[in-house]
């Protein structure tokens, strides 16, 4: 019996280390994933991907750009096989209250002719709730650096 004394520690030890590992990533990082979600939804004209980022009501710019347009917009560059490329900066996020800000810059470059006037690079800041257990993007400002 001695030599089994081992087993009930090692087994709750096991435990413990599945448990801990079953851990969800923080908030925070969770915001910096949505952001490199959408960088990548952009780089790969994949609307849908984009689309799962933004909330329903997201408002771009005051109302210049709502959730609809920007998915229309990739939408119109993958039919067009345009590519975009965005190189997005160090990324800075704040908790504020329930939600998250984030801001950061972002280089667009294209390797088509549907969004020349609107490459260069931009100052960016979003702003992130939680719906249900995923972070989506809300609101995003941006001006031409």
């Amino acid at each position: 019996m001695m030599g089994k004394s081992w087993v009930i520690p090692l087994f709750f030890g096991l435990l413990a280390a599945m448990l801990g590992g079953c851990r969800h990533a923080p908030d925070e990082t969770l915001v910096r994933q949505g952001i490199e979600a959408a960088a990548n939804a952009a780089e790969h004209a994949n609307a849908s991907a984009l689309a799962d980022v933004l909330s329903g009501d997201f408002d771009g710019n005051a109302g210049s750009a709502d959730r609809r347009q920007l998915v229309g917009l990739l939408r119109a560059a993958a039919f067009r096989g345009d590519s975009i490329h965005a190189l997005v900066g160090p990324v800075s996020v704040e908790a504020r209250g329930e939600r998250y800000v984030a801001s950061f810059t972002v280089t667009l470059t294209s390797g088509g002719k549907l969004l020349p006037a609107q490459m260069g690079v931009y100052k960016v800041e979003t702003a992130w709730r939680k719906e249900g257990h995923e972070w989506h993007c809300y609101s995003a400002t941006w001006t031409s650096d």
